[in-house]
């Protein structure tokens, strides 16, 4: 591992900057996902490879702020309307999607020794998928209108959600933030959610009723304030900030119609304090682990098949519990194998509170990369294959 030069703030957030407008660049050109650009970039410019850049403080924090606001969009972006069109078939799906590469990760990593919390952690995130990818490759295919595309997407939106929970309970087991016992925890959590159901939206309106009055970029200013005061609200009751930023986007996502406020959200979030994330995931990648091959790399295998097997199978399964023909039945089951956002994020948490190591943390990574490359290859393939009068043809 290359030691990181001596360098100010100003220039490591230069470097930063500059190698993730390059690397999206040329990820863009090569038609692969933005994420995957900047998690490649961290992990050159970091000190598995080049040793350039290694993370101060200030810049940390900037990465704690960009994970919450990477939850956020991605609970922003969610489409509930689509969820009420595929409600009956979304509980055969998510369960045993949900439930077989759960109980698949948990093996994995227990038969390498680890243990059960940490074998907890990753099973959390085997549940997980990423609407970030799925939804595009679904809208270039020609699925997103249909009832197929709306139950993959519900299914996707509710094994996040999920598998975020649960992490938040794993976390809350590792190392507890809040001194009120189970009983009253969980309860006040939910309770906590029903009222910012209410309150969140009406305060919303409200705001964006009288923000003709004020300036331009209030609306934001308003969005981002919620945001933060309702993470640092769930970090008090001892839920991490990544679920609270997921849960105000979620709440939100049926009011934010407007597309100036979209595209202000999008700017700023996507074009500074998620690509710190993003990069930090790939400083923070240890690649020197792959020298120990005999165990690493078992163990990057086991996890990378083990998710993409366990959520294809598992998808086929329901598809076909459900009566899909086994062409849909599978392009449902490879539409949950990406694993980009919650499993980054995750990942990462888990990290930096010592419940994985280095060596689970690299697993995670490259799993995100393969699948992320992976899925649109065999969705793509799988689509041609389904005659566009079959897409809305659902039993």
């Amino acid at each position: 591992m290359s030691a990181p030069l001596i360098l100010g703030d100003f220039a490591i957030f230069f470097i930063i900057l500059i190698s993730g407008l390059v690397f999206s660049e040329f990820f863009k050109r090569l038609h692969l996902p933005y994420v995957v650009a900047l998690v490649v970039a961290g992990i050159i410019i970091g000190p598995s490879v080049l040793g350039i850049v290694a993370l101060s403080p200030p810049l940390e924090f900037m990465g704690s702020i960009g994970i919450v606001f990477l939850m956020f969009m991605a609970g922003l972006e969610v489409r509930t309307d689509l969820l009420a069109k595929a409600r009956k078939k979304l509980l055969a799906i998510v369960a045993i999607n949900a439930t077989i590469p759960a109980l698949v990760g948990f093996t994995i990593v227990f038969f390498f020794g680890y243990e059960p919390l940490t074998a907890l952690a990753i099973s959390t995130i085997f549940i997980s998928s990423s609407v970030a990818i799925v939804v595009p490759i679904l809208e270039e295919k020609g699925f997103i209108e249909t009832e197929m595309g709306a139950f993959i997407i519900g299914a996707v939106i509710l094994e996040d959600i999920g598998s975020l929970f649960m992490l938040s309970f794993v976390l809350q087991t590792a190392e507890p933030t809040a001194a009120l016992p189970l009983f009253i925890f969980i309860p006040l959590v939910i309770v906590s959610v029903i009222i910012l159901k209410l309150l969140l939206p009406r305060m919303q309106k409200w705001f964006f009723g009288i923000r003709k009055r004020l300036g331009y970029e209030e609306d934001v200013l308003f969005l981002f304030a919620v945001t933060v005061a309702v993470a640092a609200y769930f970090e008090i009751l001892g839920l991490h900030a990544i679920v609270a930023g997921f849960l105000v986007g979620l709440i939100l996502s049926g009011g934010i119609r407007q597309e100036k406020t979209v595209n202000k959200l999008h700017a700023i979030t996507y074009g500074l304090f998620i690509p710190i994330f993003l990069l930090q995931v790939g400083i923070e990648t240890d690649l020197t682990v792959f020298l120990q091959l005999d165990a690493v790399l078992a163990l990057v295998i086991a996890i990378t098949a083990g998710l993409i097997l366990s959520k294809a199978l598992s998808g086929y399964l329901a598809g076909r519990l459900i009566k899909l023909e086994p062409k849909k039945a599978l392009f449902v089951g490879f539409a949950t194998t990406p694993q980009v956002s919650t499993s980054l994020a995750a990942a990462f948490t888990a990290f930096q509170l010592g419940i994985i190591d280095a060596n689970l943390q690299t697993s995670i990574v490259i799993l995100s990369i393969t699948t992320v490359l992976l899925a649109p290859l065999v969705l793509s393939r799988l689509a041609s294959k389904i005659e566009p009068k079959e897409r809305e043809q659902i039993p």
